[in-house]
This record gives C-alpha cells, sequence and structure tokens, in this order.
C-alpha cells in the first residue's frame, strides 16, 4: 500500500471534480458512507476507459457516487446499479436525478442475491463492478459472472481491507473473521481457472479479473 505521503501526493495531482460530485464526496465523509477511494476509483476509471466498456454492471450502489464517476467519465456507457438500503437508494435516487445523466443509469433496488431476473434483464455486460458486502463477493462473482461478455472484465474494491489481510493477529472477532472471509476470496480468484487476475495496491485495494479468451 502507498505510504500516506505519496498517497496524498498522488491525489492532490487529480482534478476536481464537478461540483455535485465533490458535495457527494462531502456528504460520504460526513456520514461516514462507505464509497471507493480516489486513487481506486480513478485507477478503475481508467480501465473502464481503455476496455471501452458500453454497459457496466454495479453491485453496490450506495449514494450513487461511482455510479455518476462512472457515467461522467465514459459518455457513452449505461450503468445497471444494485442497492438494497432504502435511505442509501432514496440519496441515490437524489443525487442521480440532479447529475442530468440519469437516462444512462439504471437502479435496481433489492439484495443483489435475490435480483438476478432483474439484472438478466439488462445482460450482457462489458465489466462488472463489485463493491457491496465484502463477505459476500465470492457469491456476487459467482452469480453475475455468467453475464460478462466473453472479453469482459470484473473490478472488486476493498480486497487489501486497509492492509489487515496481511495482519496475522487481529484483536477484533468481527474483523478477523471478515478479513478471513475477503482473503479467501483473493486466493479463490487468483486460482480462478476462466480468470486471469491481479490485485492492484492503490485505494484500498483492487482486483481485476478479465475472462480467458480460452475456456480451460
Amino acid at each position: 500500500m502507498l505510504n500516506e505521503k505519496l498517497h496524498s501526493y498522488i491525489d492532490d495531482l487529480i482534478g476536481e471534480r464537478n461540483p455535485l460530485l465533490m458535495e457527494m464526496e462531502a456528504y460520504a465523509k460526513e456520514h461516514e458512507v462507505p464509497i471507493m477511494e480516489l486513487v481506486g476509483i480513478e485507477t478503475m476509471l481508467q480501465l473502464l476507459r481503455l476496455h471501452r466498456s458500453g454497459k457496466i454492471l454495479e453491485v453496490g450502489t450506495a449514494i450513487g457516487y461511482s455510479a455518476l464517476r462512472m457515467a461522467v467519465a465514459l459518455p457513452e456507457a449505461k450503468i445497471i446499479t444494485i442497492e438494497r438500503d432504502e435511505e442509501r437508494i432514496q440519496l441515490a435516487k437524489a443525487f442521480i436525478g440532479r447529475s442530468g445523466h440519469e437516462r444512462r443509469i439504471t437502479l435496481i433496488e433489492g439484495d443483489a442475491l435475490e435480483v438476478e431476473k432483474q439484472v438478466s434483464d439488462y445482460a450482457p455486460f462489458d465489466a462488472i463492478f463489485i463493491d457491496a458486502a465484502k463477505g459476500q463477493y465470492q457469491k456476487f462473482f459467482e452469480l453475475y459472472s455468467s453475464y460478462l461478455n466473453e472479453d469482459g472484465m470484473i473490478i472488486t474494491d476493498n480486497v487489501l481491507f486497509k492492509g489487515l489481510v496481511a495482519e496475522s493477529e487481529i484483536e477484533s472477532k468481527r474483523t478477523r473473521n471478515l478479513v478471513k472471509k475477503i482473503d479467501g476470496f483473493n486466493r479463490w480468484l487468483m486460482n480462478h481457472h476462466d480468470y486471469d487476475s491481479v490485485i492492484l495496491p492503490v485505494g484500498d485495494g483492487v482486483a481485476i479479473s478479465k475472462r480467458r479468451g480460452e475456456r480451460k
């Protein structure tokens, strides 16, 4: 992981976002809403640009920040995003409604493990972004990867979980159990026979998984 000095240096190099996005960043910080770290999301957006993703599935809308970042960065893309928390759904709708991008963002309300039928109506996807309940990452990946295009890409956030995946002793039992699940997902992902994956130590850790052109 980048040390704090380098992290701040890179953050300072990134240009300001539009006023609405800056408002959302301030809201997330004040109300402790987890949104993707700045360097991490900039990395993801650049990958999506290079990949020229036209249709993206996002698992975990929160307040709609990353969906709007993708909509701004990829003017032709359509984003399908899933959220189950009612308060965050209402906030996301409000922010997206103010953005001017509401026609390109479809919000599906419900648990990502229960709305597969609704999501399938929009498939296939060029990219899938997983940023919801960390303990369910493998289930999300297994459930929705079948709706990915042959040359598609899956991006998963928070896979290094503040560096705790490399710690041997964690005091909190709850945190220890969550870290164990994330570590298990990482090891499963890196050995997946259908995907080539890499974990980038940016933001809170971003895994990039590219479907192999030839299945084993």
